[in-house]
């Protein structure tokens, strides 16, 4: 009976929504890009020290670094081939990059804004994570089924671990203190012990599948996990290793990120929207909606300090472009 109850609140939680009306996002501002308009943007992230967004263009092997207190362009990086992502670390103020287009992670300076090394990695380095209490950058490499461990001292390569699927998304939990990495092909979830770079445990993650990108609330326990292939974001406990809610969503998901002020998380999806879900408490999530996009938007960052979503464009009613949209959240 307490099964049946709880299936029956999950499946309420799921169908809450917002009127559509009710808007979630408001667009306050347009960055216009250099480079080819209709190439490919892959993940964003943060660098708060500097207030910067850091944005990878795969396509021309571009890291743009966008100063997020004027909405300027302060510059493109080159020599990153086929770059999918940038982990900013600040205590050494540089970004380790993920450059799929010759299976390598750059190194770039922030005080240079240049590249100022490269380090060899499994096929398709495609994401990461920095432990800051270990001194460590965890790369996701995909197709190689991998995780390259990285010193962020000596900028080398301390460790690779090896997995039975492909590697999606790496997220470190700073209470837990415990990395987690999507295994893609198989629906489950590792657990890395970054004091010995051993993997601790694997769990399943129950009506998923196809579990690529992820976000974590780690004061609530929660890991939100798109699952691709089925069209559902699912909410992963941390602690008690099981999904507890999932959340239908657009097609086309490949990332996604948790505002922890707000409570919200929000998921692109390609076929042209983002998914806004409210995290009430962490056993009780509501959807507020698909807010509508161009079709293509692949990726998006949260600036915590200021609750703005940003996420790129590269075309518009099927017109190429380059540009990366600002937006206000709405309460």
């Amino acid at each position: 009976m307490h099964i049946m109850r709880r299936s029956f609140l999950m499946l309420g939680l799921m169908l809450l929504s917002l009127p559509a009306s009710a808007a979630t996002l408001k667009e306050i501002a347009v960055i216009h890009l250099p480079g080819a308009r209709g190439e490919h943007f892959d993940h964003l992230a943060m660098d708060y020290e500097d207030h910067y967004l850091l944005s990878a263009r795969v396509g021309p092997g571009i890291l743009y670094v966008i100063d997020v207190r004027t909405n300027k362009l302060v510059a493109a990086i080159h020599d990153l081939p086929g770059i999918t992502a940038a982990i900013y670390v600040p205590e050494v103020r540089k970004i380790y990059t993920c450059d799929w287009g010759e299976n390598k992670i750059g190194v770039v300076s922030l005080r240079q804004m240049k590249v100022i090394k490269k380090l060899s990695t499994p096929a398709k380095p495609n994401g990461g994570t920095y432990a800051m209490p270990f001194g460590k950058v965890y790369i996701s490499d995909t197709l190689g089924k991998a995780v390259t461990v990285l010193d962020v001292h000596t900028d080398s390569v301390v460790k690779t671990l090896k997995f039975g699927s492909e590697t999606g998304m790496v997220q470190y939990d700073p209470v837990g203190r415990k990395v987690y990495v999507n295994l893609r092909s198989v629906n489950k979830i590792a657990e890395i012990d970054p004091a010995s770079d051993t993997v601790v445990a694997q769990y399943p993650v129950a009506r998923c599948d196809f579990n690529h990108a992820m976000a974590l609330d780690s004061v609530g326990r929660r890991a939100f996990l798109p699952c691709a292939n089925n069209n559902l974001l699912t909410v992963f406990d941390l602690d008690r290793h099981c999904s507890i809610a999932h959340i239908p969503m657009p097609e086309g998901a490949d990332d996604v990120a948790f505002d922890p002020g707000l409570k919200r998380i929000y998921v692109p999806c390609e076929s042209g929207a983002i998914l806004v879900v409210q995290e009430d408490d962490p056993n009780h999530f509501r959807k507020l909606e698909d807010f509508p996009v161009q079709k293509g938007v692949h990726t998006l960052a949260v600036d915590i300090e200021t609750h703005r979503v940003y996420t790129p464009e590269q075309e518009e009613n099927g017109r190429p472009v380059s540009r990366m949209l600002v937006y206000e959240a709405l309460k």
